[in-house]
């Protein structure tokens, strides 16, 4: 094999590569967000859970995540009313190990509480979850001309983020 055969095999899986991160990066605005109760504290009593919920921002298809010790605590979803009073009464879904990802599959508004009496001490949240926002409106009228044409469509981060790539491509290797 010759030299010139081996580097250019070598730049075409660099290109593969580079290609690939590139389209992960115009993806990633769009994948759904884990929303950590509590970030960095957890599921535990005497934490401000209504003030958590307000600095965060919930779509359909989030997830909000649950991180508390498995034998101490548990979750409920259930109505506001269960909510309101601190009762299982209406539960609609319990977790318990743990480490529980809960779907936000609806645009709603979700309550959970702690079953187990720790409720009264402040473990209970409820989030408002929106819709999905709409399409940038190129994708829109993209979407319903007439035209057989395909359009690409690739949102302001991602298009940052596709062009920094090819630009430590080209002067980051120094091909250029």
């Amino acid at each position: 094999m010759s030299k010139s055969s081996s580097n250019s095999n070598s730049n075409d899986h660099i290109l593969l590569v580079v290609f690939i991160i590139s389209g992960l990066a115009v993806l990633t605005p769009i994948l759904a967000t884990d929303h950590i109760v509590g970030a960095n504290r957890g599921w535990n009593p005497g934490q401000n859970y209504t003030l958590w919920a307000n600095n965060q921002t919930f779509y359909v298809g989030d997830l909000i995540s649950f991180r508390y010790q498995k034998n101490q605590y548990n979750v409920f979803e259930v109505n506001q009313t269960g909510y309101d009073n601190c009762t299982l009464d209406g539960a609609v879904g319990n977790w318990s190990s743990g480490k529980d990802f809960i779907p936000l599959n609806q645009a709603k508004r979700y309550y959970f509480i702690c079953g187990n009496g720790q409720c009264y001490n402040g473990m209970k949240v409820s989030v408002l979850v929106h819709p999905l926002p709409s399409p940038p409106k190129a994708a829109v009228s993209a979407h319903n001309s007439s035209s057989d044409a395909a359009v690409l469509v690739v949102p302001q981060q991602g298009f940052r983020a596709l062009v920094v790539s090819l630009a430590m491509l080209c002067f980051g290797f120094g091909w250029v």
